[in-house]
């Protein structure tokens, strides 16, 4: 993001700059735009542990926002009948597990797993 603004400062930069000198060929103006990182933190993401909420028996949908609300995005969906049937229509899917169970501490990059089940299957 911070790189895109730069770029579109940069291309700004010599619009609408009138020359100085009238018939004098058009100089290009340097800009010069330093991009710094932001300050480490005091600990590396991986060393912040999160913990992971209980999602059972919520529908798929909001299981994925709670799981996302904790800081958790690296989410994996499984079938739980074992028919390897794709999670398409989220809502529609009830949470019948997790791995890692609820209240694991992990890292923010953890491989979450959400077994569900169509509503009214088992």
């Amino acid at each position: 993001m911070v790189l895109s603004l730069a770029v579109g400062a940069l291309a700004l930069a010599g619009c609408g700059t009138p020359n100085p000198r009238p018939g004098a060929p058009a100089t290009a103006t340097e800009t010069s735009v330093s991009v710094r990182p932001s300050a480490e933190p005091s600990t590396s993401a991986a060393a912040r542990l999160i913990t992971v909420p209980d999602v059972s028996g919520m529908n798929h949908q909001a299981a994925q926002d709670a799981m996302q609300a904790a800081g958790l995005y690296n989410l994996r969906e499984v079938d739980g009948t074992g028919k390897g049937r794709m999670l398409v229509m989220d809502r529609n899917w009830v949470q019948t597990g997790q791995d890692p169970a609820p209240g694991t501490k992990v890292a923010a990059d953890a491989v979450i797993t959400l077994t569900a089940v169509k509503i009214g299957e088992k």
